[in-house]
């Protein structure tokens, strides 16, 4: 190990004798240190942070093969429903000590998972994705690993220890079969940044999406961004698990919606009001400037197991779709969870390795996501224009304004036909349909049936 090191600071011996001679510990090598050699061509198309659309790929459930092949069988699939991101849950071998098979118990930050394939297959994936004109992100996990990874031998000082010394879990969390990280020690967090970088170079992948980000510190995710930002080759989308606000201070393009879900779920279940839905079109941007967005969603492969599927959650087929809509279209990124566009009819729960996703099922399903996610693509006011909200307690109604393009969204969240009083702005005015062309002029009040929703644009 020491000879390695030597080799790899040939270059400043004479530094380094003189570091000897002050007995100075050794400095350990930053993230910009024994780069990989750059795989494949940096994609040149990755979307803004306003204009993403991101598909979430749970590859044990996604296809009879579970693995990386079974995703590549579908990326036309995947284009076709309107993505310009996909997401794939974490890649990397997961532990066996303690072992629950969680995806999210890394054994192995720089291995791929030879129960998803080879670094050849993810590259091919990553490949065709950007062939198709889509970016591909990671999955990181940076709080914790398994406790069989290398670094609990090596590295133990990298771990938070009980006063005993001993590693220990997350606390609190009731996460056993992880190891709680240290973030107070600057060599680990130099390791796992240098680890995050590997795989931009490596499998040329396009930013990642940072499991449970509320847990490491602010200052460790700055540090992290700040320096995959100057990557210059590559344009990095980079999503937080988290809510905080200084996570947009820290960097990241995304906050995720937990928020608004969790309001959602109130309206559908408990009659709450659909106007709270506004509030948090403050709240959940707090501190957010230049486009920084939260993603907005109708399940993931959390709460689709724990809470069930959207149309469980959210009234069948119309009612889940309304919910999207809304999720889609209000102020947000929309993310959709593999077979939520076939509308699943069971639940993906975990480990995710019980239940394949029937891609024949529901077809007019499939069409009524491409019907939203097609108009979202094509208008600017939808991705960036200016909100303005006339909320009720039953119909979320909302208008979006850019550049002269004005786009209403009225939807009803109630299982039971509701009139909505216009407001004064919208009185006795003209539009188009968004979804079939055909005019549309409203007076003073809408009829909206169970779970309707009217898209029109001026």
């Amino acid at each position: 190990m020491k000879k390695t090191l030597l080799l790899a600071i040939i270059p400043l011996v004479i530094l380094s004798c003189k570091k000897e001679s002050q007995n100075i510990p050794p400095v350990i090598p930053p993230a910009t240190d024994s780069i990989p050699v750059q795989y494949g061509t940096p994609f040149g198309n990755v979307a803004d942070r306003e204009d993403a659309i991101i598909y979430q790929v749970n590859m044990r459930a996604f296809s009879q093969q579970a693995n990386f092949k079974g995703v590549i069988a579908r990326l036309d699939s995947i284009k076709a429903l309107g993505i310009n991101v996909i997401y794939l849950m974490p890649v990397f071998p997961v532990g066996k000590v303690k072992s629950v098979n969680s995806p999210y118990c890394v054994r192995d930050y720089k291995a791929v998972n030879s129960e998803f394939g080879t670094l050849s297959d993810l590259r091919a994936l990553v490949d065709g994705a950007h062939g198709r004109n889509m970016s591909i992100i990671l999955d990181w996990v940076a709080n914790h690993t398994s406790w069989d990874n290398a670094w609990t031998g090596s590295h133990k000082d990298w771990y938070l220890q009980d006063q005993s010394g001993n590693i220990v879990s997350p606390p609190g969390k009731g996460w056993n079969d992880v190891a709680q990280l240290n973030f107070n020690n600057a060599a680990m967090r130099l390791e796992m940044i240098k680890d995050m970088k590997y795989w931009v170079y490596k499998a040329n992948v396009d930013g990642f999406r940072c499991d449970y980000a509320d847990g490491p510190p602010v200052d460790f995710w700055k540090q992290a961004i700040d320096t995959l930002r100057n990557i210059s080759t590559h344009k990095l989308l980079i999503m937080a698990e988290g809510s905080r606000s200084a996570n947009y201070t820290a960097g990241f393009d995304y906050n995720f919606g937990f928020g608004f879900y969790g309001q959602l779920k109130n309206i559908y279940s408990n009659h709450g009001s659909v106007a709270t839905i506004d509030n948090l079109n403050t709240t959940e941007y707090l501190s957010a400037s230049n486009g920084q967005q939260v993603v907005r969603y109708i399940t993931n492969h959390d709460v689709n197991g724990s809470d069930g599927t959207p149309l469980e959650l959210f009234g069948g087929r119309d009612g889940s779709m309304a919910a999207f809509v809304v999720a889609a279209y209000m102020k947000a990124i929309p993310m959709i969870y593999n077979g939520q566009e076939v509308g699943t009819p069971f639940r993906i729960t975990f480990p995710f390795t019980g239940a394949k996703i029937d891609w024949t099922l529901n077809p007019g399903v499939t069409a009524g996501y491409k019907k939203i996610l097609a108009f979202r693509k094509s208008s600017a006011a939808i991705r960036r224009g200016q909100l303005t909200y006339y909320s009720d307690a039953d119909i979320c109604a909302f208008t979006k304004e850019l550049a002269g393009e004005k786009v209403l969204v009225v939807a009803n969240l109630r299982n039971s036909t509701v009139v909505f009083a216009l407001p004064p702005a919208l009185i006795n005015t003209s539009w188009t349909d968004a979804m079939s062309g055909s005019s549309l002029s409203i007076t003073t009040q809408l009829t909206l049936q169970p779970y309707g929703y009217i898209i029109a644009k001026q």
